[in-house]
């Protein structure tokens, strides 16, 4: 379960990212039929996945701070 998005310290940042990753992780492991390692499943998701998943979670961050002020 991801970190709530309210909360934008630099630990539950972290802590949200690595609940992707092991998102993404299951997700490989369960297309390759074995583990593929964290370590594999980290680049992967950096390579592919990062970026935007930082953008959208920006966003989201945003869109809630404006609608409580």
């Amino acid at each position: 379960m991801a970190a709530p998005l309210t909360t934008s310290s630099p630990y539950s940042e972290f802590l949200a990212e690595l609940d992707e990753i092991q998102l993404h992780k299951w997700h490989l492991s369960e297309q390759a039929g074995l583990d593929v390692g964290f370590e594999k499943a980290l680049n992967d998701w950096v390579t592919h996945h990062r970026a935007s998943w930082r953008l959208m979670r920006t966003q989201i961050q945003d869109n809630l701070e404006s609608s409580l002020t």
